[in-house]
């Protein structure tokens, strides 16, 4: 009976739950399940999941990041001021992105050549980067962005938006990378068993290394999409955002302890955030009702995560 219960709740407990909490938000306001409304939460769930992918390649490691809020303020105001000079939206992304991969790979390394704990390393990284943050914009928003660089935030393809497109390529890519790399063969091995991957002669510094770096990059991306979506780039941006995509993926199923996971339920983890975050807003509550629940939801991921053990 225990294991079935256990193979139920790895397998379906958070589809159960989310499709109960977009029950109970469709009783609560009609307005809920509109076209409009399922768009918008799609539409501002994006730069979560985004980085909640990224941080799927960490936890699986049994590592964790808690710079990425702040990475997505530091990238988000110095990609705004990259456009704002006229570069082409290209370059604009291709050096933002280089620069969140860039700092995630400095975690990386700090963490694994230093041997520094992630969460000490990741720390003083969000501190780090919140304080250049403001130091670079001297506190003042960012704003009038071109309509080439708005489109990633603001405009459709086909009909979609941007967001979602960029969120499901993501989603996508990283399934793949998972599934058919041996980046991600080596990055479930190194959750499940580190030590024996080191006795097996595989780096695993390289690979841990590169699990930070993907984490930065996908805070990178999703520094351009908010910053876009919302035509101005702050370096207060990104506040609280760990909370929000560490929950993610632990409320997708991703283990703590490394090893076990995917980014398949990380999708769902971050809409479950979203949709709880819209129907809240809907609904009126209090933004400090809505810290208080969040914090709840994380307790009980990390909870539901140990008795799937």
């Amino acid at each position: 009976m225990k294991k079935w219960l256990n193979y139920a709740l790895r397998q379906y407990g958070i589809v159960l739950a989310f499709a109960v909490v977009v029950a109970v938000l469709a009783l609560l306001e009609p307005s809920f399940l509109t076209a409009n409304n399922l768009t918008n939460v799609l539409r501002q769930t994006s730069p979560i999941l985004i980085m909640a992918v990224g941080m799927t390649f960490v936890i699986l490691t049994a590592g964790i990041d808690l710079s990425v809020g702040s990475l997505l303020a530091l990238t988000g105001v110095f990609g705004a001021s990259l456009e704002q000079r006229g570069l082409p939206l290209a370059i604009v992304l291709a050096v933002t992105l280089l620069l969140g991969a860039g700092i995630g790979a400095l975690n990386g390394l700090v963490i694994t050549k230093g041997r520094v704990t992630p969460f000490v390393v990741t720390l003083g990284t969000m501190s780090i980067a919140r304080g250049l943050a403001h130091i670079y914009t001297g506190g003042e928003p960012i704003s009038g962005l071109g309509d080439d660089f708005r489109f990633l935030g603001s405009g459709t393809l086909g009909g979609v938006p941007m967001p979602i497109i960029l969120s499901a390529v993501t989603v996508l890519l990283a399934a793949a990378i998972l599934r058919h790399t041996t980046l991600g063969r080596y990055t479930y091995a190194i959750g499940g068993n580190e030590e024996a991957v080191k006795l097996s002669g595989i780096s695993v510094d390289f690979y841990k290394t590169a699990a930070y770096a993907i984490c930065g990059l996908t805070a990178a991306l999703g520094a351009m999409v908010l910053t876009s979506r919302l035509n101005a780039a702050e370096s207060i941006a990104g506040t609280g955002y760990e909370l929000d995509v560490i929950a993610a993926v632990v409320i997708g199923g991703t283990s703590l302890m490394g090893g076990r996971g995917g980014v398949g339920g990380t999708l769902i983890g971050a809409l479950l955030i979203g949709t709880i975050n819209n129907g809240m807003n809907l609904l009126m509550i209090s933004s400090y009702y809505q810290l208080v629940v969040k914090g709840v939801i994380i307790v009980a991921a990390v909870l539901l995560d140990r008795l799937r053990d």
